[in-house]
């Protein structure tokens, strides 16, 4: 008989066979997005979804997706050094339905 194994460990096998990022990474950045990306801009940025490195992000407004480009090296490094999480490229979508600079919360 085998011993019983973690359901954390038995789904971080399913995620790896499915190429997808590890459970660490998902929490990493949703749970510590403020943390990677300060205040100011989680206000008006928010990680929809992280397909193996590449993270999709939302804004509330056109101008922050042209902020979002000009941070994204900053914002892949801090991910990297504050949250531990390898990240290569910074999708970027407007939410159509906030376009009104509401914020996220």
């Amino acid at each position: 008989m085998t011993e019983p194994v973690p359901i954390s460990q038995s789904l971080d096998g399913v995620v790896r066979s499915l190429r997808g990022p590890s459970r660490q990474a998902v929490s990493g950045v949703f749970g510590r997005w403020i943390d990677a990306v300060g205040q100011q801009v989680a206000d008006h940025v928010r990680p929809v979804k992280l397909d193996a490195r590449v993270l999709l992000v939302e804004v509330d407004d056109p101008a922050w997706a042209t902020q979002v480009k000009f941070l994204t090296p900053t914002i892949i490094e801090r991910l990297r050094t504050n949250v531990g999480v390898e990240v290569d490229k910074i999708d970027v979508r407007v939410d159509r339905r906030n376009a009104r600079g509401a914020k996220y919360d």
